[in-house]
């Protein structure tokens, strides 16, 4: 486990501030924005000072029902490689959907949605973590989302998902406290029945970030101050575990340095509270054992039979060779004591996972027995949800049955806002010559033309469109809009520029 500090998000926007930021230990950059050949030279000052650097990637799309693209994870590899990280980070979360598997139109979403908390959904995501895990060159952790929608017919709660996966797969968990209230806003879920049911011992780090509510709902903004019950959320978070590491997230509205400074030290009090209520409860056996050979044992197991072989009396003696450390949750023993009680129980899986003391014995732990991995037909199934789902918000199409059809269309326009945010961003111009009618354009816009190559290929669809319709744009701001168009398209549309606007759109579109 590697110890990291206070971190924060950094952002070109914002690089400067961060570098003249005292105590800051680590930061977290999008990979996705990063060039491995040409690292920004504040990544590179900042390394030089000693500080880590973290690759945190937004596109992979673990939670897809496809496996995960090569050149994605190639990507990734390289700039964990590039950056010397110790680790790098992705989401639980589908991206996009269609293809082959579905034998129809691919879609992206722009925005990283949720998995159903479902038996199948969870095989492929954890046959797909694994993937990723043997092509990446440093530990992976994964962390939990903000969802505005839940799916049908879940059989987890998110506790119990990400247990398993973590349980399955030995990636580390990133905890985002703020997506925690989010849900619980969005979703009525508690987050500290949440934090009860996560493996806490698997945890990487934290983040932290400010969002608002809105007729009901929480938007997970990443531009707006910490709220005082996210705080909350991260305190409880610390009076359970020391977390290696917490970092404040700052995409966007970005406030002064003075301003930036004072949250982390908000985030920091957060976390000391925390430590120190850890520190005023009673003091077991776990405390004592290193982070990376303790494994939960969750109360539930212990105080009954467990699936398998053996029975409650094996759970218990393994409670009383644990030093009665269940009132935390987790049993902990020696490698003589885990032989002993494993052979009386007859099989070890009775009480689910020990930790072991001696952690040159952890490697006898018992581990949950793998699950066949998933065949096609299941992942067939998954995407066609997701597909349907995944639809509805950007193309238009029916809601699938059993989804709240009032929160699909706060997010599907929620999804389109943020379309025409981060296409401001990639094509700067675009707004510029387009004016105050920009945002309206480019969402009407977006209601009929899912994205589908990314951002930047999304831009420039949307000029290609405008230029094509011929009414919405016209005069000065057409002509700068046509040179935009043709200066970054390249040599292809350059040459059908001698057709009619309206087949230039096409074109490209087809392309």
């Amino acid at each position: 486990m590697v110890r990291l500090g206070t971190g924060i998000g950094w952002r070109p926007e914002i690089a400067d501030a961060v570098e003249r930021m005292q105590g800051i230990d680590w930061v977290e950059a999008v990979a996705e924005n990063l060039c491995p050949g040409h690292l920004p030279d504040s990544l590179l000052r900042l390394r030089e000072r000693g500080v880590t650097v973290i690759p945190h990637g937004v596109s992979l799309g673990l939670g897809d029902a496809e496996r995960p693209d090569a050149g994605r994870l190639t990507a990734l590899a390289e700039r964990a490689e590039a950056l010397g990280s110790p680790l790098v980070t992705e989401h639980i979360a589908f991206v996009r959907a269609g293809g082959p598997l579905t034998a129809s139109a691919r879609l992206e979403a722009g925005h990283l949605l949720p998995v159903p908390r479902t038996r199948d959904a969870l095989d492929v995501l954890c046959e797909n973590v694994r993937i990723a895990q043997e092509q990446l060159p440093v530990p992976l952790a994964v962390e939990n989302i903000a969802a505005l929608v839940a799916w049908p017919g879940e059989e987890m709660t998110e506790g119990q998902f990400l247990y398993e996966l973590a349980d399955r797969t030995g990636v580390r968990l990133l905890v985002d406290v703020a997506n925690l209230h989010t849900n619980h806003v969005n979703r009525g879920e508690d987050p500290v029945e949440a934090l009860s049911g996560l493996p806490l011992e698997a945890l990487a780090y934290v983040h932290v970030a400010g969002g608002f509510e809105r007729d009901g709902v929480w938007h997970d903004s990443h531009a707006h101050p910490v709220p005082r019950p996210v705080l909350d959320v991260l305190t409880e978070l610390a009076s359970r575990v020391s977390p290696p590491g917490v970092l404040l997230e700052r995409d966007d509205n970005f406030p002064q340095p003075a301003e930036l400074e004072r949250e982390l030290g908000v985030i920091r009090e957060a976390v000391e509270l925390g430590s120190a209520l850890r520190g005023a409860t009673v003091t077991t056996d776990a405390d004592v054992l290193p982070a990376a050979t303790r494994i939960p044992v969750p109360a539930r197991t212990a105080a009954g039979a467990a699936e398998g072989a053996g029975t409650a009396t094996a759970c218990a003696e393994i409670a009383v060779a644990a030093g009665a450390a269940t009132g935390a949750g987790a049993a902990i023993m020696t490698t003589t004591a885990y032989a002993k009680v494993a052979a009386t129980a007859g099989a070890a899986t009775a009480c689910g996972d020990v930790a072991v003391a001696d952690g040159a014995a952890a490697g006898v732990v018992a581990r949950r027995p793998e699950r066949t991995p998933p065949g096609e037909a299941i992942r067939q199934r998954l995407g066609l949800a997701q597909t349907a789902l995944l639809s509805a918000l950007v193309a238009g199409t029916p809601v699938p049955e059993g989804f709240d059809r009032v929160r699909l269309g706060v997010q599907a326009r929620a999804l389109a806002a943020k379309r025409a945010d981060v296409v401001a961003k990639v094509a700067p111009e675009l707004p510029q010559i387009l004016g105050s009618g920009y945002r309206a354009a480019f969402v009407a816009y977006a209601a009929g033309h899912p994205m589908h190559a990314g951002y930047r290929q999304d831009a420039l669809d949307f000029a290609a469109q405008l230029l094509g319709e011929g009414r919405p744009v016209e005069g000065r701001a057409r002509r700068e809009l046509r040179r935009w168009w043709l200066d970054r398209s390249g040599p292809a549309p350059r040459r059908s520029s001698r057709l009619g606007l309206g087949q230039v759109g096409r074109s490209l579109i087809r392309r």
